[in-house]
């Protein structure tokens, strides 16, 4: 299991945040437990991030990832991938994610994806001008250089020159329609769509439980990657 998650609240001078994170990682999880510990400190001491969160997030992947291929000790060959939610006063959602970790939300019952899985055979393009290839072998993924699932992703020092780290950056306003955010890890969403998780979860009150429910259903569904999952509640 290489899975790290974060899930809190905190409440700062200029309003109260919710921080919730999935970061799945591979080869070894040495990045994703330096993700965990350190990617929303990073986003929080952009000095813009009260006013302009979209390049505040961009910018403290950039520096993170940096941060990470330039570390001492060496964080070894591992890389991570990552989706972040950052709740703003209980208004306001930013949604940004790099692999293929995935952030759904449900607004009315209805799943609506908030990210974007970064797979090689989708951002194949990127990885060949980079000068990269991507191979598909009968009963496997698509891989960059015949190593790789995902065409994001932080640290993976080796293959770093084919690949990118640059999020995707989402923004939605929370309103009385909206129910709940999963975020989860793709041994999740190998095995169910959007619209089956948000059945799912909205069938159970508690969001902790909603989430175990989840990974249970994945288990029970034969998926064979680490399951991730938070439940983040917004009405009752």
């Amino acid at each position: 299991m290489e899975d790290y998650h974060v899930a809190k609240f905190m409440q700062l001078r200029k309003g109260e945040l919710g921080l919730f994170a999935i970061y799945d990682g591979h080869s070894g999880d040495n990045v994703a437990a330096y993700l965990q510990k350190h990617l929303f400190s990073n986003i929080l001491k952009e000095e813009d991030f009260w006013t302009d969160p979209h390049s505040s997030i961009l910018q403290a992947y950039e520096r993170t990832d940096q941060a990470i291929l330039s570390h001492n000790p060496d964080l070894g060959q591992g890389g991570s991938t990552a989706v972040t939610a950052i709740l703003i006063n209980g208004r306001k959602l930013w949604i940004a994610n790099v692999g293929d970790s995935r952030a759904v939300l449900s607004k009315r019952g209805k799943a609506i994806q908030m990210s974007i899985d970064h797979e090689p055979h989708t951002e194949r393009g990127s990885i060949e001008n980079k000068g990269g290839f991507v191979t598909k072998m009968p009963g496997d993924v698509a891989r960059v250089n015949g190593q790789l699932a995902v065409s994001r992703a932080f640290g993976d020092k080796n293959l770093k020159s084919h690949l990118r780290s640059d999020p995707d950056v989402r923004t939605i306003d929370v309103d009385g329609d909206t129910d709940l955010l999963i975020l989860a890890s793709d041994g999740l969403w190998k095995v169910m769509s959007n619209q089956e998780a948000v059945d799912i979860a909205k069938k159970v009150k508690d969001p902790q439980k909603a989430s175990k429910q989840l990974a249970i259903e994945a288990l029970t569904r034969e998926s064979k990657d680490d399951i991730s999952c938070i439940v983040v509640r917004f009405k009752g």
